[in-house]
């Protein structure tokens, strides 16, 4: 199985509500042994260059294992981002050879 990046991204003006938590720990309870690493929450945002466009900001990121693309965004069709108008970018991860 391959590896792929979940990178989360919200509408730039997104504030997350009481229940934000919840949903996203049901979420990523709900992706099983699929989740390789629940990653991390941004908690500040800038860019250089074209990322997204101007009206959306990366809050989190994830890897998940896969057997191909199509699969990766199936796991991702649920995520809580995409509730308040965000968006999920999906990635295969490529491994780095060893030095």
């Amino acid at each position: 199985m391959a590896k792929y990046v979940f990178s989360f991204r919200v509408p730039s003006d997104y504030a997350p509500d009481a229940g934000t938590p919840a949903e996203w720990r049901a979420w990523f309870a709900g992706l099983g042994p699929a989740l390789v690493d629940v990653g991390n929450a941004v908690t500040g945002y800038a860019s250089l260059g074209e990322v997204g466009g101007t009206g959306s900001r990366m809050v989190a990121y994830s890897v998940v294992s896969a057997e191909d693309m199509d699969t990766a965004l199936a796991l991702a069709k649920d995520c809580p981002v995409l509730r308040v108008g965000g968006g999920v970018e999906v990635g295969p991860v490529m491994e780095a050879a060893a030095s």
